[in-house]
This record gives C-alpha cells, sequence and structure tokens, in this order.
C-alpha cells in the first residue's frame, strides 16, 4: 500500500474527526453503523489498516482477516441478530459497488434478507 495515498472516509471515522455511531472497536478493527442502511441492522467493520479490498486484505494479511470476521459475529451478537441470521458482504472494486476503497465487511441482519445481484429484467 502508499503511504502516501490519501486518507480514506474510514480512516477518518477511525480517527474521530468524522462522527459516527460505533458499535465495537478493538485493537485490529472498528464497527460503525452505515449512514445509508440496507436493513434494519447494518453495520461496517473495518480494520485498522488499510487494505484496498478483501482480496488484498486476504493475501496480505490472512490473521487480520479473521479479526475482522471474528469482529463481524460479534457485532451479530450485539445487535442480537446472531442466532436469527445475518449476512456478511465484501464487495471488491467498483463493478460490485465498492465506493471506499478501504476493505469493509458489511454486516446485514434484523430481517428477511433479499437474493443477490441484478434485479430480474
Amino acid at each position: 500500500m502508499d503511504g502516501a495515498a490519501a486518507e480514506t472516509l474510514f480512516e477518518r471515522i477511525i480517527a474521530g474527526e468524522i462522527p459516527a455511531d460505533v458499535v465495537h472497536q478493538d485493537e485490529a478493527t472498528f464497527a460503525f453503523r452505515d449512514i445509508n442502511p440496507q436493513a434494519r441492522v447494518h453495520v461496517l467493520v473495518v480494520p485498522r489498516k488499510r487494505y484496498r479490498n478483501v482480496a488484498e486484505l486476504a493475501a496480505a494479511d490472512p490473521g487480520l482477516l479473521a479479526d475482522l470476521l471474528r469482529s463481524c459475529r460479534t457485532v451479530a451478537g450485539l445487535e442480537g441478530i446472531e442466532e436469527t441470521g445475518y449476512r456478511v458482504v465484501f464487495n471488491t472494486d467498483a463493478d460490485a459497488g465498492q465506493t471506499v476503497f478501504h476493505v469493509h465487511a458489511h454486516v446485514l441482519g434484523g430481517e428477511q434478507l433479499g437474493l443477490f445481484g441484478s434485479p430480474a429484467q
């Protein structure tokens, strides 16, 4: 990763420069509510260390990826959806809908979720 790259929105949230509704944090990860929720529960879980996407994170630091997924489970428990079910989604690059290029997991639940992919045409 290029250390000279501009800070991402998520790095500014982690640093406290931009307010967020924090759900969970630990040494490796930071979780906060999505400002445009797609489900009753929609929390973003990000590693404190920036990687562009989940593929880059998996290749560079599988232990941090495991930490990130453990935090997703913690968030599901805190939000009361661990038993009823939840979805963890990673969007990888622009065609998948990634808009902030700092890997983040979407933890979604609290209601019956729809199907994946493009709407039927």
